[in-house]
């Protein structure tokens, strides 16, 4: 099982839609404190809708805690700052995709330690970040192709209609 973990997440809303996401894809979601949010915050639970109820979530005290509960994790930190974009590595099914908080992202001091774990996604200009659920959403779902969305629904189904068959 993929995992996304998110370093002191700041904004309820992102964090409600990417606990959406988790649920939707089966992924496991791990919250790093301190988070600028109570988990019992409405907007939290408007984003995430009524999927939070479902979602695999933990959370952990610091990037300490998260470490020594998560040995030998292999773990990809999404970053601006990355030399390598997020299509040039091999994602394993049960590895950790961390991304940093809103407002600065992962310490710089992390991904030092980490810089071959280190990935990008490609923007155009001096655009500081994409929206923190569109860039796990885009990492997410590259690990999922690659893993051959194991486990996923992989057939669409109109409600009241059916799709024309191919001759």
């Amino acid at each position: 099982m993929l995992n996304i973990v998110l370093l002191e997440p700041e904004i309820p809303a992102n964090t409600g839609n990417i606990g959406r996401t988790c649920v939707a894809t089966g992924t496991r979601l791990h919250l790093i404190e301190p988070l600028g949010f109570k988990l019992s915050e409405k907007a939290l639970k408007r984003a995430g809708m009524d999927y939070w109820k479902d979602l695999d979530v933990t959370t952990y005290i610091d990037y300490r805690d998260f470490l020594e509960k998560n040995p030998g994790a292999k773990i990809y930190m999404a970053t601006t700052k990355a030399q390598k974009t997020y299509t040039e590595v091999s994602y394993e099914p049960d590895c950790y995709i961390m991304f940093g908080k809103e407002s600065a992202g992962i310490p710089e001091e992390i991904l030092v330690e980490n810089e071959e774990n280190c990935v990008r996604i490609p923007m155009i200009g001096d655009i500081r970040s994409l929206n923190l659920g569109n860039s796990v959403a885009v990492i997410l779902y590259e690990a999922l192709r690659q893993n051959g969305f194991a486990g996923m629904n992989l057939e669409g189904h109109l409600h009241r209609l059916e799709w024309k068959q191919e001759a």
